[in-house]
């Protein structure tokens, strides 16, 4: 259902509130450069310090804009399930094509629990489901067995898969075969992902490179490997630089050296450190971006 090259959107802040002119316009740049969709109030969204009103604001503020022109995948995820539950009961009311949601964070549920976690989601909001799994920053890991368990849900429709091993993701991609797909969550390894039967990624690079991630996914769509593998390796020194700090540290920051945001970063989130700054600045410089 949802496939090719979407991003993983920031949401812009202006003197402590969203900039809702600059979400327009980051909306207008992604769909104009080729992204099959957008993911609002994601962890590049910095949905954590986002208040439920700004979440909710956000999420319709970007269905409003998009306007049905690519699918709008709202982020509502929580480390609480009933706090899961509303904000994704939020996005179908809205209007949104799906929800992705993290698996749930610090507290570290155990296997079981991650699989009535998403079960419990489901069977209370039905709109088309994304686990996201990202160990590095929850503290836990989905296994594929976990998910495959949740197959059987019609509306769960995919994996944002963010482990970085590809053993895993090809034991998933191996035990639910075309019940869902699965969708690369790092930059780094889209190409190996779909070539083992992923659909796409989630990215964050596409926030500043847009049109070199939809291309990375529409060559390998159209059969090209070769020329997926090379804009792969062409992206490799710009995915390493949105990673230089925290995401989304970097790219904020590089969306800011772009003039298309302010850049501003909320608390306990700060700005990048002069070494990695000069290192942002010149490999912004090698791709033209500044």
């Amino acid at each position: 259902m949802f496939k090719g090259s979407i991003v993983a959107i920031v949401t812009p802040f202006q003197n402590g509130e969203v900039d809702e002119k600059r979400l327009k316009e980051l909306i207008e740049f992604q769909i104009a450069n080729g992204t099959d969709g957008i993911v609002p109030c994601g962890t590049t969204g910095e949905s954590a310090t986002l208040t439920h009103e700004e979440h909710h604001r956000v999420i319709d503020f970007t269905i409003k804009v998009v306007d049905g022109r690519i699918p709008v995948i709202a982020g509502t995820g929580s480390n609480s399930t009933a706090e899961s539950i509303s904000l994704t009961r939020h996005a179908k009311a809205a209007g949104a094509d799906g929800a992705l949601l993290i698996t749930p964070y610090y507290n570290r549920p155990t296997q079981k629990g991650l699989v009535a976690h998403f079960r419990a989601v489901a069977e209370a909001v039905e709109i088309p489901m994304i686990i996201y799994n990202v160990p590095t920053r929850t503290g836990v890991n989905m296994l594929p067995e976990s998910i495959a368990e949740l197959c059987t849900i019609p509306h769960l429709v995919g994996v944002k898969e963010a482990s970085g091993s590809l053993q895993q993701i090809t034991e998933l991609i191996t035990l639910c075969q075309d019940k869902i797909a699965v969708l690369s969550g790092d930059d780094f390894i889209v190409m190996p992902i779909l070539s083992v039967g992923g659909k796409g990624v989630i990215s964050v690079v596409a926030n500043v490179a847009p049109r070199l991630m939809a291309d990375l996914v529409d060559a390998f769509e159209a059969g090209d490997f070769m020329r997926a593998s090379q804009v792969q390796r062409d992206a490799f020194p710009l995915c390493q630089a949105m990673f230089l700090e925290t995401n989304p540290i970097p790219v904020k920051t590089a969306l800011a050296l772009m003039g298309k945001i302010d850049g501003e970063l909320r608390l306990p989130l700060v700005g990048m450190a002069e070494g990695n700054l000069k290192k942002l600045k010149e490999v912004l410089a090698r791709y033209r971006l500044i």
